[in-house]
């Protein structure tokens, strides 16, 4: 295996350096269209194992499907992970496509609100423009896995194992996401920072977020439709409390547009999917604010003769990913709450959860945790798919793999392992379920 890693900010240099303490690939190509920053993350994985040989930099523009096409090529990678934000998404996918190589994403491609009723109906669902193309990555006997990151990613792994060993019935597959971070200046005075491209934060908390239903996917002659089943809501709605664990405790989550709703359903059976987010009270106020000065559009603007995206600004003015981890306290948690009927046929509630102390992940791997927690998912299924405990053809998402391998090897302690243990809490099950 020879890895294309497409993206060297937060995520893309944390898998990195996670892929550097493992054994299971020949080569590791770290590429961005600033070449001093593909450098910065080469030179770091290759610090964690002195002498190793298998790291090398490379310039590319990833909104070129040629150019990636190009790339593949002339570093003979097989294995390409997708690490910068979603609207690169279809040039690296197709420039994978053309190249032969296998693909890997954490996030799919854009989505489109309808036009007449954004807030009531799907427009384009995300991942729609990779799903149409899913014959074709058939036809040529390729596999693109999209959405293992950690959320979509490992959640949608954990759906496939709570169907597979927990659940004889699901009523709904939840989501939920969130922290207890705070990030501090120089002075120690908490500041606003979030620990992911800003960019992709307003994409997804102020477009329509979706639900599915699987009543909505059946139709009055009893015809089954998957793609039937989706409709939105308007941004922040349904708040409710959830209860996180490691000593997070409670947070306030939101309907948010993701990828989990998207892509549970099409292989694990369940009444209901949704995607609920811990943003608080801060970020809310913060994105309705961006949203109604216009600063959340991603087409340019003239500024004293410029062309300029308004979004594109509000991420620069931000503090990078990258650097905030030193600033940064408290634990991140990405988990999914899942209602029904156990195997025994009584009702039943579980939250199957992996938490990330950012404490851990600064020491042990110079990252924050919200990016090494997103990283680290994407190596352990390069490493399954180098073993061929994980293989496919197509378009598919994580809920299309074996769940085992991956909680096994992403618990496992080091060197067998990835030492990042997950977790699972029995919650009380809703009223509905036990009537």
């Amino acid at each position: 295996m020879r890895i294309l890693i497409i993206g060297a900010g937060g995520v893309g240099d944390a898998a990195a350096k996670i892929a550097a303490d493992r054994d299971f690939y020949e080569a590791l190509v770290v590429a961005d269209y600033d070449l001093a920053r593909a450098d910065r993350t080469v030179a770091a994985a290759r610090s964690r194992r002195p002498g190793d040989t298998r790291f090398h930099a490379a310039q590319v523009d990833a909104s070129n499907a040629h150019a990636v096409e190009d790339l593949i090529g002339l570093v003979g990678a097989t294995h390409v992970l997708n690490a910068v934000d979603p609207r690169f998404v279809m040039p690296i996918f197709q420039g994978c496509l053309a190249a032969g190589a296998t693909y890997l994403d954490m996030a799919m491609s854009l989505s489109r609100r309808h036009p007449d009723q954004p807030y009531e109906r799907c427009g384009v669902l995300l991942g729609a423009e990779q799903f149409a193309m899913a014959g074709q990555w058939e036809a040529k006997g390729q596999l693109a896995l999209v959405g293992i990151g950690v959320e979509p990613g490992l959640s949608d792994v954990f759906a496939r194992y709570a169907a597979d060993h927990l659940f004889s019935e699901i009523d709904e597959l939840g989501t939920r996401d969130g922290a207890n971070l705070a990030i501090h200046d120089e002075s120690g005075k908490e500041i606003f920072a979030p620990g992911f491209s800003m960019w992709t934060i307003i994409e997804e908390c102020l477009n329509p977020p979706v639900v599915w239903e699987r009543d909505k996917a059946v139709g009055t002659n009893g015809e089954y439709d998957v793609e039937a089943g989706f409709f939105t809501l308007p941004p922040f709605s349904e708040p409710e409390i959830f209860e996180f664990p490691a000593g997070i405790g409670p947070v306030e989550c939101v309907h948010v547009e993701h990828e989990e709703v998207v892509l549970m359903p099409r292989w694990v059976d369940a009444k209901k999917v949704t995607f609920k987010y811990g943003l608080g009270e801060e970020m809310i106020s913060i994105l309705r604010t961006l949203n109604t000065l216009g600063l959340d559009r991603t087409d340019p603007v003239s500024v004293k003769g410029v062309a300029v995206s308004p979004r594109d600004v509000v991420a620069a003015c931000l503090p990078d990913p990258v650097t905030i981890g030193p600033r940064m306290t408290g634990k991140t948690c990405a988990g999914l709450y899942v209602t029904g009927r156990g195997k025994d046929g009584n009702p039943r509630a579980v939250y199957l959860y992996h938490v990330t102390d950012n404490a851990w992940s600064m020491s042990e791997y110079d990252s924050q945790c919200v990016v090494w927690q997103t990283a680290v998912n994407p190596v352990v299924a390069l490493e399954l798919l180098a073993s061929g405990a994980w293989s496919g053809v197509g378009v598919l998402g994580p809920e299309a793999m074996d769940p085992i391998p991956f909680l096994d090897l992403l618990a496992a302690p080091a060197p067998e392992g990835y030492g990042s243990p997950w977790g699972m809490e029995e919650r009380s099950a809703p009223a509905a379920a036990r009537s």
